[in-house]
């Protein structure tokens, strides 16, 4: 999860900056917010797979010997993602300074920007470990999380402006939430200021903890 920010920060950047900017250096304020969003979801993603490798292990029927509350080792994990997911974050903006990115706004809209990003990977996180608890597989969660976010991402804005896809897709790169996100977040990076964007992919993440919390709960429960 740390290793891939890097080489999606420094393959984007110095194959297509020269021809989607004009320079890597010109590149890099778009491409930074579309790889932090791409790196949150990847890392959000193995709550998932690593839930049901653990279930799958015994490591989860080891801790129901323990005097602990039985919903603990659920609980922990999706709290732990929280520091995987800040690594992951942190590690696409480090090479991108490292690469000559400089941010243009102050350290408050820069750790504002990335805990946005971080609150919507922790929400999605939600979802995969539903998916983990299903599942029996923890290859298949693997596959099928890795196609869903390259699809997305792939078709949002995340490394080209939308105005340069054909007209049949601009519609539809417009409604991915993957956009909204990554739009949210380009805007406090580039001009330091909370907007409408912004709030409304904050209430997007609460809905969906607010969704796939009680789900997950109830399904760990079951199981």
């Amino acid at each position: 999860m740390l290793i891939q920010p890097i080489i999606f920060t420094l393959l984007f950047g110095y194959l297509f900056g020269g021809v989607i900017a004009g320079s890597v250096h010109a590149y890099l304020p778009m491409l930074v917010s579309g790889i932090l969003v791409q790196s949150i979801l990847n890392a959000a993603s193995g709550s998932g797979q690593q839930l049901r490798e653990d279930i799958n292990n015994g490591i989860f029927d080891r801790f129901k010997t323990l005097p602990i509350s039985p919903i603990a080792p659920l609980a922990g994990q999706l709290v732990g993602d929280i520091l995987r997911l800040v690594l992951s974050g942190g590690m696409a903006i480090l090479t991108a300074v490292i690469m000559g990115w400089r941010p243009t706004v102050n350290l408050g809209a820069l750790i504002g920007a990335l805990l946005l990003a971080v609150f919507i990977g922790w929400s999605t996180s939600w979802i995969f470990a539903l998916v983990g608890l299903m599942v029996k597989n923890a290859e298949l969660i693997s596959s099928l999380s890795m196609i869903i976010i390259l699809v997305l991402t792939f078709l949002s804005n995340a490394f080209i402006p939308i105005k340069t896809l054909p007209h049949f897709l601009q519609p539809v790169v417009r409604i991915n939430p993957v956009s909204t996100t990554i739009t949210a977040i380009r805007t406090i990076l580039n001009t330091g200021s909370w907007n409408n964007t912004a709030t409304m992919v904050l209430i997007s993440g609460a809905l969906i903890i607010a969704l796939f919390m009680p789900l997950t709960l109830l399904a760990y429960q079951h199981r």
